[in-house]
């Protein structure tokens, strides 16, 4: 009986797509987390939190969740060594932090999250992420899109606590990434 018979080669490719489909599935996404539910579980098990404050029209935050946050080794590095939140700098949903409820305003035609406008020192530029250390102290906010390669340094600057010791220039210059 030869092999490459009708039935078996139909055999082959359904097996060939069914592969290749649950290797799509498989890639590691980042496991975003509502602001509260981040905070929460840093009570239980504290971690740095990384923020990524967006709005919906925003073409770079589009970009950067395409480009950056869909990259498989970024997003492996961020679930292993943060919590990671997404923040819609114009959500509409309260959010209670350190006592305080943080409303969306809507001041004419501007509206924002209060919460990021903290965050962002009433600047509002999106995209823009946010590092706080595991105690919940604000060190850090990067506003622009960031592409894998420079996201991975910044990343490890912060989750290695290098900011509290190296100058960012010096960790840039030895730091040896992994994406190309």
């Amino acid at each position: 009986m030869p092999f490459a018979t009708k039935e078996n080669m139909r055999k082959i490719l359904v097996l060939l797509a069914f592969s290749l489909c649950f290797v799509g599935f498989s890639q590691e996404k980042v496991n975003w987390l509502g602001f509260e539910e981040a905070i929460k579980l840093n009570k239980e098990n504290p971690k740095p939190i990384l923020l990524d404050v967006y709005a919906d029209w925003c073409g770079y935050c589009k970009k950067m969740d395409r480009d950056t946050y869909a990259n498989p080794t970024i997003a492996k590095y961020i679930n292993e060594n943060f919590y990671a939140i997404k923040m819609n700098g114009e959500g509409k949903e309260d959010i209670t932090y350190k006592g305080h409820t943080f409303k969306y305003q809507q001041q004419g035609r501007m509206q924002f999250h209060e919460l990021a406008a903290a965050f962002l020192e009433g600047k509002l530029s999106y995209p823009t992420t946010i590092f706080m250390t595991k105690e919940e102290q604000f060190l850090q906010k990067i506003p622009g899109y960031l592409g894998p390669q420079r996201f991975e340094i910044i990343l490890a600057y912060f989750n290695t606590e290098a900011y509290k010791d190296t100058d960012w220039a010096d960790f840039e210059k030895k730091f040896k990434g992994t994406i190309k």
